[in-house]
């Protein structure tokens, strides 16, 4: 597939048009996606500026974070892109901000037997909160990242929809978005595969077209959350003890914070069949095990609810849902609380292992709808 089929693949306008809009702000990792969407920008008839946000120095984490993102070499494969293209690069420092709004939030979530998704909170506090302040500043009427999803303008309102590839398909980290932030976003690589961006980037000639995604958490490259955590706090958690679903002991665990909902590796304990954290007690300090079929619920409730085009519907809807990153959605039924921001999702089926902390975010056909923190 030549060059030219690939940029104007589909010859379907972005939906934010480009009208009246003569600048655009790309937030660049230093990866293939960010740098395939500048170039599509370009294409567009944009005028655009590259950055990358400056989140963590390795002493926040106390981990070398030199082969994650925010790395030199990650800025240096930014910086290349901007030169080959011709266009203005910075690099703005966000550190604190990072560390107030994402790994502080990540580590509290975890201390209160969560498992939280910081990728959520970095979307919605850093990329489109802060980056957006930085754009006002640049006088730049758009924010391009290289997520794969799509925006859809109609009658004056804009909705997030799923990306055309469903391997790549980003949506579910972005259901926090608001229209307002929609209206005034670009996701360029949204009608493309992984396979074309890849195609594009080596027919532009940029270094990182072959260049390894990473698949681990930005601030915990090693996927050790909980050593993370305990060097962050400086500390270590109180042992405790490992008990079935009637309260008979175990064994001991080694601190609330290495353990997840599902989990069933690493558990130290000896039995003869397979057995699973089904639940964690802050209150008594115990990891409770039982059988897989304890993991499977119909029910899953939901706080700090978000709808993106405004409030939550009063009255219950039918919808699909799905309870984690990489799961198909579901058919559902949400249910709004009585308080504001509170809701039932009430699948047809059981799902497994609805983890508090995660997010459950609901679909109409390609539409993202919303979503909210799944509690316990």
């Amino acid at each position: 597939m030549n060059e030219e089929r690939l940029i104007h693949k589909k010859e379907t306008e972005i939906s934010n048009s480009a009208a009246g809009i003569p600048t655009a702000l790309i937030a660049m990792s230093g990866g293939v996606d960010s740098s395939v969407a500048a170039c599509l920008m370009q294409r567009q008839g944009f005028k655009i500026i590259g950055c990358t946000m400056r989140l963590y120095e390795n002493d926040m984490v106390g981990l070398d974070l030199l082969d994650t993102c925010c790395s030199k070499k990650d800025t240096e494969d930014a910086r290349s892109v901007c030169e080959r293209l011709g266009v203005p690069y910075h690099i703005f420092h966000y550190e604190e901000r990072f560390r107030e709004k994402v790994i502080e939030p990540f580590v509290e979530a975890y201390e209160r037997c969560e498992t939280p998704n910081p990728c959520i909170d970095c979307n919605r506090c850093m990329k489109f909160d802060a980056l957006f302040e930085k754009a006002q500043q640049l006088d730049c009427g758009k924010i391009v990242t290289g997520h794969y999803a799509r925006i859809e303008e109609r009658e004056g309102h804009f909705y997030l929809k799923k990306a055309v590839d469903p391997a790549k398909d980003q949506s579910y980290v972005l259901y926090q978005l608001t229209e307002e932030q929609l209206s005034r976003t670009a996701f360029p690589l949204g009608e493309y595969t992984k396979e074309e961006v890849r195609e594009i980037a080596e027919q532009q000639g940029f270094r990182n077209a072959e260049k390894k995604e990473s698949q681990d958490i930005c601030f915990v490259p090693d996927g050790d959350y909980a050593a993370m955590i305990c060097r962050y706090r400086n500390c270590t958690y109180p042992e405790g003890d490992i008990v079935d679903r009637d309260g008979n002991v175990l064994g001991h665990h080694k601190g609330l914070i290495h353990y997840t909902i599902g989990q069933r590796r690493g558990l130290g304990v000896p039995a003869d069949r397979r057995i699973y954290v089904t639940r964690l007690d802050p209150e008594k300090n115990q990891v409770v095990l039982s059988d897989e079929a304890d993991l499977f619920h119909k029910e899953v409730r939901i706080r700090d609810f978000h709808w993106i085009t405004g409030e939550m519907p009063a009255a219950e809807i039918r919808c699909k849902a799905k309870i984690r990153y990489r799961q198909k959605e579901q058919p559902a039924t949400l249910i709004p609380g009585p308080e504001g921001g509170e809701a039932r999702l009430i699948f047809d089926l059981p799902q497994r292992a609805a983890t508090p902390g995660q997010s459950a975010v609901l679909y109409l056909d390609d539409y993202v709808l919303g979503g909210g923190i799944i509690m316990f």
